[in-house]
This record gives C-alpha cells, sequence and structure tokens, in this order.
C-alpha cells in the first residue's frame, strides 16, 4: 500500500535564494541554519516511494534528517524530540510531499519511530522491573513479621492484620509474594524486548518512517524483524520509509533504495551499495575461515 508517493527537498536555487534573502534575519553560524546546507550540492531527486522505501548512506548524509521532515510534513505522531533549529520551519514549508487519499484513513496508525523511542521504552521497561523488585522487597519483609507475630485478636480493628497474618502462616514466602505483586513485565534481553516494541507499534494500515531500527537487534533478530516488516507490508496495508545501514533490512524483498551517498543520489540494488560490499569484501577475504 502507498500512502507517501512522492517527497522532494527543495531545489538548490531555492535554497540559495532562502539563505541570501534571510542573512541578517536569524543567526548565521552552519549549525544554527540546520537543515540548510545539508543536501546542497548533493542533486537530491524527488523521491518516489514504495511500499517499502529504504534510505541508505553515511554518518552526516541525512537519512534521519529526510525521515524527520516527511514526518513533519505529514504532522506523524512521533515518541521523542528531535534537533531543530530556528530554520527549521523554514525548510521544512520548502519542502514538497504528495499524499495518497488512503493516507487520511491511516494518518491515526502511522507515526515515526527512532532509535530513541525503542531506548526509552527499554528504559520504562528497567524502571517498572525495578519498582517490583522493590515491591518484592518489602512483601517478603512483610511476609516474615506476619508469619512470626505473637498476634492476638483483641479487637475488629485487628481482621486486617489477623488475615495477613494466617495468610502467611498458610504460604511460602513466594507465593505470598507472588500473590501480591505482579510477574515481571519483561524476561526478555534487551534485543528482544526491542523487537516485541516494533510488533506492539506497528499496527495495520499505517505509514511507519524507522530510523535505525536494527539498533539493540541481533542478526537473528533482524532477520525476523525483516520478515515481521515484509508481511506487514504485503498482507496488512502497510508502507515503510527506512534509514539503516543494516544489509539484513537493505536486502528486503522489493524494497527501494536509495544511495544518499551517491552524487547525485539515486536509486541503487542493494548489491551495489558501498556498505554491503564492504561485507562482502569481508567475507570474500576471510572466507577460508569458514572452510575449517
Amino acid at each position: 500500500m502507498i500512502y507517501l508517493r512522492r517527497f522532494s527537498l527543495p531545489s538548490e536555487g531555492d535554497e540559495l535564494a532562502f539563505l541570501a534573502q534571510n542573512r541578517e534575519n536569524k543567526r548565521t553560524c552552519y549549525t544554527s541554519r540546520y537543515p540548510f546546507g545539508i543536501f546542497l550540492n548533493r542533486r537530491v531527486p524527488t523521491l518516489e516511494l514504495e511500499a517499502v522505501t529504504i534510505l541508505c548512506g553515511g554518518n552526516g548524509s541525512g537519512k534521519t534528517t529526510i525521515l524527520n521532515l516527511m514526518g513533519e510534513r505529514l504532522g506523524l505522531r512521533r515518541g521523542t524530540v528531535f534537533n531543530r533549529s530556528s530554520f527549521f520551519g523554514d525548510y521544512l514549508r520548502m519542502c514538497q510531499v504528495e499524499a495518497a487519499a488512503a493516507f487520511e484513513r491511516a494518518k491515526g496508525n502511522s507515526r515515526v519511530i527512532a532509535s530513541d523511542d525503542v531506548f526509552d521504552y527499554l528504559l520504562d521497561l528497567r524502571c517498572i522491573n525495578e519498582n517490583i523488585d522493590n515491591r518484592r522487597r518489602e512483601l517478603l519483609e512483610e511476609y516474615a513479621d506476619a508469619r512470626y507475630a505473637k498476634f492476638q485478636m483483641r479487637s475488629m480493628e485487628d481482621v486486617d492484620r489477623l488475615r495477613q497474618v494466617v495468610e502467611a502462616q498458610r504460604h511460602t514466602g513466594s507465593r505470598y509474594v507472588r500473590d501480591r505483586v505482579m510477574n515481571d513485565v519483561v524476561e526478555k534481553s534487551n534485543g528482544e524486548s526491542a523487537f516485541a516494541f516494533f510488533t506492539k507499534e506497528i499496527q495495520d494500515e499505517g505509514l511507519y518512517l524507522l530510523d535505525e531500527p536494527e539498533n539493540s537487534l541481533s542478526p537473528r533478530l533482524q532477520r525476523e524483524l525483516v520478515g515481521f516488516l515484509e508481511d506487514s507490508a504485503r498482507f496488512y496495508r502497510c508502507q515503510f520509509v527506512i534509514s539503516t545501514h543494516s544489509p539484513f533490512l537493505l536486502a528486503m524483498r522489493g524494497a527501494k533504495i536509495y544511495d544518499l551517498d551517491s552524487v547525485p543520489v539515486q536509486s541503487r540494488p542493494w548489491t551495489e551499495l558501498e556498505h554491503v560490499r564492504a561485507y562482502w569484501q569481508l567475507f570474500q577475504e576471510r572466507g577460508g575461515e569458514f572452510e575449517q
């Protein structure tokens, strides 16, 4: 399913003209002009988007910037903030976007998912589990106090305490605690929890902008994520725009890949990308070690 059909950055002429006209109105150090200057002389064409479109390039190539511009131009939900400058809104207004009519129906499910969203989710799980551990320790102390208490009921106000003592004497400490506190929210590795985050957040019929989703995922889980994303695009009417260095994601079936390191920026097969060929060269050079 295609919800976002085309996206284009400002032309080089428009970008230079804007900067010339506004040179005195705003701070003019390089960092404050972001994202002006990122794509100058790169000859980035209008991006024609497919059900799965991948942005590949080295650090500083602008992969994340394009995702952020797409997300803001379309008004997509996002969890974490991203770097902006006083020029960001001006640059954003110069970008052009063409969405299909079906996007309005899918917008509620659509969102930007950045690495920071995954890391925040993992930290939230850790905090929840730490609080559960603290509560578990409190209950064990409560259990020991109640089990060995010399208690005598003197009035109806002591009913709750009596119930506590009886429960402690009837059950083991682990049973007493288990009946009063939830199990750990997660007993998985960070990678497994990160994979679970994607399967929870990605719903049917949505446009998802994924910024380096391979972070925290082992090769095995990256392959599982690829299968999940391919199925979501093929059977559940999802569209994905992904920035990545992962060869597993770059090899996704039917993906259209833009190489942001090339000038002009152009679409390439995954086998021609510098990132992938670096892996291929390594395995060719060390191939004999696999045959031992």
